[in-house]
């Protein structure tokens, strides 16, 4: 028997029910903080009051930004239900919208906004937020690409509000526009007095192969033409830098080597491209300059600095044994600065002073694993000789694979006078496979057919070896299954003299190396082969190398001081980091027909899963 529902019960419920309802339709969005944008979403589409409504997603937006939540904002601010706007609110809209894609790094919603966006735009708010606005806008112009734009932002901002630092914004201003080529700033018509001249600046540096002392006085002839420009009186760092350096280089250099023993040859080489680059440059001062050379061979280099400490000397170029750098590491500054030819071990702790230059295998490794990733290579096997330099070698590139985000499925290290047959049969995995197919032998009780596989998940090698290993190790991969696999090597794969007899074993095979090597026309390679015997091979990048180090002892202030400051030399583009290490990066090129190819562009690279496969056979 069911009882019946008393008048009394009914009533309640019926008041509990108008309740519910009518709280629902009274939340108060003034106070109301959504907990995602999809319940902002929901509650805003309720409101009655559409401006009530937008402001409630305004300021839900910004609440989501100020708790690092910029998706979630995201969602809010490009969602229709913001259309319609008010002025006032469209102004909001567009500075959270900014805020947002500058932290989330969205280009493409940033090029959205570019589109939206003009030099004033900044000017529409009050003056507590121009300056935020303006920075926003400059940095959605320059994700979107438009550099140009970005500057002309800053150009003006520097006019509106004279309470800002004009060197940085100086800097700022020349970080755009020397990222312009120079077709982009031949069409772009100036806008004013301070706009044109920047842009005349700007088509004035980028004279090609200026060197250091023409870069100076082009600078110094901009500011005599152009002398009421803000940039004239306050120039960006970089350029007064550069005007400033001609008459700051080092005097009285010291070229610290060894001419004895193990390193003699090296030495020499270093030694021999250092003046070769020195006698070259047209603008050193052979009045003013002095070049001493001492031998290192045998003394303790940390009494050879103290002596040379108590000199007139500028600068020691060397040494380039490691455990001879190592010895100045017991001091906290060096009073004369030290570009060593070698690098300290990671333990070391370099002074206050001293940067480090040198042929790095880890600068390399580095380049290798930045390579496969801009290839889209992800899962990687190795080979890497037994050795600390393979070690530190395995290390770095291990690191920059974690880096990149890449997997490195195997690394199979290998002696000299190893069975290579062995080392790329347990690589591609074709031990394991015939292993397997043996259990399934012994377990059945009889002999099967058995072709073996090699492993399915890799999609490159990288492979660590001189030349006259790596050319039986690229015959293996093909013979076992592995053909198809592109392989990447650093430098050690090429003796740096053209073989093609040789090297058509290694065809296919992209590797890097270093400009001197692989684009010999350079002038300076022309002219020094006249006069010097050790400028191909290993002695010739040695002899890059000590190129390359005069013309770092002249930047050496350009390079600590600027962020962003490289040199083009002949063993890389060089830059230093904030320990005073000088970095390099290399250029790539390809084996074919014997031949290494030089490689501009990372798509320039054969695809080898394509190509046609080589014989197997050893």
């Amino acid at each position: 028997m069911i009882k019946p529902i008393s008048s009394r019960t009914i009533l309640a419920l019926l008041t509990l029910l108008i309740m519910t309802i009518s709280g629902c339709a009274t939340v108060d969005l003034g106070e109301h903080r959504a907990e995602s944008a999809q319940q902002a979403l929901a509650m805003a589409a309720e409101e009655d009051q559409p401006t009530v409504a937008r402001d409630y997603l305004l300021r839900t937006a910004s609440n989501f930004q100020d708790q690092g939540r910029h998706d979630q904002a995201r969602t809010l601010l490009k969602s229709p239900q913001l259309g319609n706007l008010t002025p006032e609110q469209e102004r909001q809209r567009r500075l959270l919208a900014m805020a947002s894609a500058q932290s989330l790094d969205d280009k493409s919603w940033a090029s959205e906004l570019d589109q939206q966006l003009d030099t004033n735009s900044f000017l529409d708010y009050p003056d507590r937020l121009m300056t935020r606005a303006a920075q926003l806008q400059t940095d959605i112009q320059a994700l979107a690409g438009n550099r140009l734009a970005a500057a002309r932002t800053l150009i003006l901002l520097s006019q509106t509000d004279s309470s800002l630092g004009a060197q940085e914004l100086h800097d700022q201003i020349w970080q755009h526009l020397q990222s312009l080529d120079a077709s982009e700033l031949e069409a772009a018509s100036p806008r004013g007095f301070e706009d044109e001249g920047w842009l005349a600046l700007a088509q004035a540096m980028q004279a090609p192969q200026a060197n250091l002392d023409q870069q100076g006085r082009i600078v110094r002839r901009w500011q005599n033409r152009w002398p009421g420009h803000p940039a004239a009186q306050i120039p960006p760092t970089p350029l007064a830098l550069l005007a400033e350096l001609a008459g700051s280089r080092p005097e009285n250099i010291v070229l610290a080597l060894p001419f004895n023993g193990r390193l003699a040859s090296a030495g020499e080489a270093i030694r021999d491209g250092f003046l070769a680059a020195y006698y070259a440059d047209e603008s050193a001062d052979r009045e003013k300059t002095d070049i001493r050379i001492i031998d290192t061979s045998d003394d303790s280099f940390r009494e050879t600095y103290r002596e040379l400490s108590d000199t007139s000397t500028d600068l020691i170029v060397g040494p380039l044994d490691k455990a001879r750098l190592a010895e100045l590491t017991d001091l906290e500054t060096l009073p004369v600065p030290v570009l060593g030819l070698n690098y300290l071990n990671d333990d070391d702790k370099a002074p206050a002073g001293m940067h480090q230059f040198g042929l790095s295998a880890e600068d390399e490794a580095r380049q290798i694993a930045q390579r496969l990733a801009e290839d889209d290579l992800r899962h990687i096997l190795a080979v890497i000789p037994y050795g600390s330099w393979g070690d530190r070698v395995e290390r770095a590139f291990r690191d920059e694979l974690n880096e990149q985000e890449l997997v490195l499925l195997d690394v199979q290290r290998f002696m000299e006078d190893e069975n290579l047959r062995s080392v790329t049969a347990d690589l591609l995995g074709i031990t394991v496979s015939r292993d397997r197919a043996i259990d399934v032998e012994r377990t059945i009780g009889r002999n099967v057919e058995f072709e073996p596989r090699r492993r399915q998940d890799a999609e490159a090698i990288v492979m660590v070896a001189a030349p006259t290993l790596a050319r039986q190790f690229k015959p293996l991969f093909a013979f076992y299954y592995g053909g198809d696999l592109p392989v990447y090597s650093p430098s050690i794969i090429y003796e740096g003299t053209p073989e093609p007899s040789r090297d058509r074993d290694l065809n296919r095979v992209n590797f890097t190396d270093i400009p001197w090597v692989l684009a010999p026309e350079s002038g300076l390679r022309e002219q020094a082969s006249e006069h010097f015997n050790n400028t191909r091979g290993q002695l010739g990048r040695l002899f890059a190398m000590g190129a390359d180090a005069w013309q770092i002892a002249k930047r050496l202030p350009l390079l600590q001081r600027i962020d962003d400051a490289s040199i083009s030399g002949l063993t890389g583009k060089l830059t230093m980091d904030q320990e005073g290490s000088i970095h390099r990066a290399q250029q790539w090129a390809q084996f074919r027909d014997g031949k290494a190819v030089l490689l501009e562009e990372p798509d320039e690279a054969v695809d080898q899963t394509t190509a046609e496969q080589e014989p197997d056979t050893e």
